[in-house]
């Protein structure tokens, strides 16, 4: 008997080889401009100001936007996915800055080596995971932030279900990919993301951009920071 799929396997099993081949066409070059009124440009102005030469990408999609942002030199960049099919295309799509690969679900506690990473980026991730966005977001937050520098940075971008008045084309898709459950994002609100970042990180900024919200929380608070440099 085959057994039922988890609202977790749902999200990440509509990512497969296939699929992939044409996510940069839909989601970044029609659906950003289109349908959630946040162009791909955007995004990458948020990469290229926040990425670091060690950083760490949870959620990877394709690797367009590492590709398209990343730095000269021989950066550390660590890749961490629940889907092998996202993790192997983006690790060929920056395979000139060898980069390490796990595949592991982030809503669980993780074990990664080496030094803390600089940065972290968590894009178009937290809309497909199941649950409200705070407690969601405050627990792939919470077992990210013991592998990030205590100055360090998280930023990404996800899709909101809440707080914005949507035309008929955007209410259709998001929908269809919550019916499919491809996207969890019913509950989703601006004030999820704002008390997640702000409970963590001494300083937070969120930016709404259509239907989307940019973010980034720099500088963990006190109770989030490392010992041996504790304030």
């Amino acid at each position: 008997m085959k057994a039922e799929l988890t609202d977790v396997d749902r999200a990440h099993t509509a990512y497969t080889k296939r699929s992939l081949a044409f996510y940069d066409w839909w989601v970044l070059g029609i659906s950003n401009h289109r349908i959630w009124k946040c162009e791909t440009e955007k995004i990458l102005d948020l990469y290229r100001e926040k990425l670091t030469a060690n950083h760490l990408e949870v959620g990877v999609g394709t690797g367009y936007f590492l590709d398209h942002s990343l730095p000269g030199g021989y950066p550390r960049i660590t890749l961490l996915d629940i889907n092998r099919n996202c993790l192997e295309r983006s690790a060929v799509c920056i395979a000139a800055y060898k980069p390490e690969v796990h595949q592991d679900n982030v809503l669980k506690p993780l074990q990664l080596k080496g030094k803390r990473f600089d940065s972290m980026a968590i894009n178009y991730l937290l809309h497909c995971l199941p649950g409200a966005l705070e407690a969601k977001a405050g627990k792939v937050f919470d077992h990210l932030v013991p592998f990030l520098q205590n100055d360090g940075v998280l930023f990404g971008s996800t899709i909101l279900g809440m707080d914005i008045q949507r035309p008929l084309p955007a209410r259709l898709l998001m929908h269809h990919y919550n019916r499919r459950g491809i996207f969890s994002n019913t509950r989703d609100s601006l004030g999820g993301i704002m008390e997640t970042l702000s409970e963590r990180f001494k300083t937070f900024n969120v930016e709404v951009c259509g239907y989307v919200v940019l973010f980034w929380g720099e500088g963990l608070r006190k109770g989030y920071r490392h010992a041996e440099s504790a304030d």
